[in-house]
């Protein structure tokens, strides 16, 4: 239990002990390491340099924070605590704040004050600043440590072969994944451009894979990302995304998809049957979920190139995603949606959509059901459809329930856009029926669900 009292006019707070009745001043809490310092010793008193303890605190930022050093009022470490007569204490600038608002009581007891002076608590000032120079010097070791080693490790890839350069990249990429100064040593040193020099037509998929782990995990200036878009390391990433581990897969997608976001991008880079196939085949693995989201991510992107749209719609995409469709998360159903809506542009993705059993019932199925944007695409891609084969499609939706969820989009709070397109298709769908077929047609039924 936390207790307080004065001594030779400076306020020294005290902890209860294990149990056995001692109290603990400060100095003996700094020394016995009570607080959790490091090795029980005060390593900021042999610093040379004054460390600011501000820029500590802003630096370290901490989850959790012995509660004594906490401000009752901000909730925040204090930097120059002063303790009132009534044995509390607070952050000068916070209790005086709390003075000039014309508070005269003590805000954690609200107990009147005798005296309104306020005393520099020195020794928990000094348990602080302790305590934070301890956690902030293991900090910039450890730091140190990390970029001394990024350091040693790309002298290696320099020299190494074989074994050795994998374990090296190995290793590398545990430090870069786990260390954000890590990531800014390979950057500094020139990490990048060396690992992409291993990069190549005769790499091994062992050394590839390591170094595209890597690689995927730093930021890329657009030199890095002009370098890594040349034909040879675009060809080894889509065989390791057809042949390696799922990690490595998934590492690929992941790294081609950076490479997209440079203006000098070059759509010819991914006209690849091989690149869209490996593609399918990471977003329809089963076993390996992880890997639906960055694949349809990539695939999303690749639509964004009207070149390679209709290479996409060769490899039969279109009915692999509508199969996919009701297993899929909210995230990933939207970005598949997104895919089929943009295919749906092109002749042949209109019809591959109505070749697809599927398309109608689940479009249908997905309106007014996961999110505004989701019901956006799905009417568009029925619409698309619907247009295209008006007499038999219409009829194979309004069957699957369309009109119905058409009333509902219409009544709906959705935007005006939505709500046009949506009785606009209800319409194309009512020119096969009599009024009074259509009106039963109309009505709620489970197939809304």
């Amino acid at each position: 239990m936390f207790q307080s009292s004065k001594r030779d006019g400076v306020v020294v707070a005290a902890f209860d002990g294990s149990g056995d009745g001692q109290v603990l001043d400060l100095d003996t809490a700094v020394k016995d390491g009570v607080l959790g310092g490091v090795g029980g010793g005060v390593i900021g008193a042999a610093v040379g340099e004054k460390l600011d303890l501000k820029k500590m605190i802003e630096e370290l930022d901490l989850p959790e924070i012995p509660s004594v050093f906490i401000c009752p009022i901000s909730l925040e470490p204090m930097q120059d605590p002063v303790t009132l007569c009534t044995g509390q204490t607070y952050e000068r600038s916070n209790i005086l704040k709390w003075f000039n608002l014309g508070h005269y009581t003590c805000p954690t007891t609200m107990q009147e004050l005798w005296d309104d002076s306020v005393t520099p608590n020195r020794t928990l000032y000094h348990l602080i600043y302790t305590w934070f120079s301890q956690k902030y010097l293991l900090m910039k070791k450890r730091s140190e440590d990390v970029q001394g080693r990024v350091s040693e490790l790309l002298q290696t890839l320099k020299k190494a072969k074989g074994q050795a350069r994998i374990q090296a990249l190995k290793e590398l990429k545990q430090v870069v994944a786990a260390r954000a100064t890590a990531m800014k040593t390979v950057v500094d040193e020139g990490g990048v451009s060396l690992i992409s020099s291993l990069l190549g037509p005769f790499t091994s998929h062992a050394v590839g894979s390591e170094a595209i782990a890597v690689l995927v995990n730093l930021e890329l200036d657009s030199e890095s990302k002009t370098n890594l878009m040349q034909p040879t390391k675009i060809s080894l990433m889509v065989d390791m995304l057809n042949e390696g581990t799922v990690e490595t897969k998934i590492n690929c997608t992941r790294l081609i998809e950076k490479l997209m976001e440079e203006k000098e991008f070059r759509a010819e880079s991914i006209s690849s049957h091989r690149l869209l196939v490996g593609l399918m085949r990471l977003v329809k693995d089963k076993r390996h979920t992880n890997g639906i989201l960055p694949g349809l991510s990539l695939l999303r992107s690749i639509c964004l190139h009207k070149q390679v749209m209709g290479l996409i719609v060769s490899i039969g995409a279109v009915s692999q995603l509508v199969e996919l469709l009701p297993a899929l998360e909210p995230d990933c159903l939207e970005l598949a949606l997104f895919i089929l809506d943009t295919l749906s542009s092109l002749p042949e993705g209109k019809a591959a959509l109505k070749n697809c059993g599927n398309t109608i019932p689940n479009m249908v199925r997905l309106l007014m059901r996961i999110s505004e944007c989701c019901t956006q695409y799905a009417l568009s891609i029925l619409w698309s459809v619907c247009k295209l084969a008006p007499e038999e499609c219409s009829s194979v939706a309004v069957e699957a329930g369309l009109a119905a969820k058409l009333l509902l989009v219409i009544q709906s709070g959705c935007n005006p856009v939505l709500k046009q397109k949506s009785s606009e298709l209800l319409k194309l769908c009512s020119l096969n029926y009599t009024d009074t077929i259509f009106i039963s047609k109309c009505k709620l039924t489970r197939t809304i669900l």
